[in-house]
């Protein structure tokens, strides 16, 4: 359930608004319903929700003003107005959507679904950075450790072992520098995310290798990368040139 907070100084609407999310939105449980902006800046400090519907004209301020006001802006928007002379302003603030009122339903329910996915993923997102952290305070000479979930257990590897790691559906495959082949019990994105500033770069849709262990580029459509276990694995065309780029960057070429 993702906490929201309401903001809107009518309270006809506030009502409307709650009434819709409790019927149509069951992903969201709305914990405060503000009428004002000092109230709302309150609730928004004090609550920390995941989603905040933002009415822009607001008694004395805007939105906008609301915003700048609270500074640090870790949730997501949803503007909700009578007027659409402002979109251009809202989406300079990262907006999931923006509604007109009267708010129709599936307009509400389409916007609500953006909103949750992207919550999920500054979610993941923290979550990786916590684990990141912990990766780093349990290193040993350096090397951080990774803890991979296989199906009875887990295992804990050293990234340095890793020399690519592939995708199988919901799945992903480590293909480790002694051979070995580990199979972890999550997708191929959350150890690219995981993963991405140790040297790792995803060169195709199924495949993040770590560039510690290219020996060999061979050029063409998106060219070839044969790692030091001899595997050759496709870099993509969509990714060959972030992956050149990031060579150029990283090692003297």
């Amino acid at each position: 359930m993702i906490t929201t907070i309401l903001v809107d100084d009518e309270l006809r609407l506030l009502s409307s608004l709650s009434n819709m999310i409790e019927l149509y939105c069951p992903q969201l449980t709305v914990t405060a319903m503000c009428d004002n902006p000092a109230t709302a800046i309150d609730k928004i400090k004090t609550m920390q929700p995941g989603l905040v519907f933002l009415d822009i004209s607001l008694p004395g301020k805007t939105a906008f003003d609301l915003l700048r006001e609270i500074g640090d802006i870790n949730f997501a928007i949803i503007f909700v107005t009578a007027h659409n002379n402002y979109m251009e302003q809202a989406f300079k603030f990262s907006a999931i959507d923006y509604l007109l009122k009267p708010v129709d339903e599936e307009d509400l329910v389409k916007a609500v679904h953006r909103a949750v996915k992207r919550v999920e993923e500054q979610s993941f997102r923290n979550s990786m950075a916590s684990l990141l952290h912990n990766m780093q305070k349990h290193s040993i000479d350096g090397d951080p450790k990774l803890c991979i979930p296989i199906l009875n257990g887990f295992e804990m590897i050293s990234v340095s072992e890793i020399v690519f790691c592939e995708a199988d559906g919901a799945y992903t495959n480590f293909h480790l520098t002694s051979g070995k082949k580990l199979c972890a019990s999550r997708p191929l994105l959350d150890y690219e995310l995981l993963l991405q500033d140790k040297m790792f770069t995803r060169i195709h849709k199924s495949y993040l290798i770590n560039t510690r262990y290219i020996k060999k580029y061979i050029k063409g459509e998106g060219g070839t990368v044969v790692m030091n276990n001899g595997s050759e694995i496709s870099v993509s065309r969509r990714k060959k040139e972030l992956f050149l780029e990031m060579i150029r960057e990283n090692f003297h070429h």
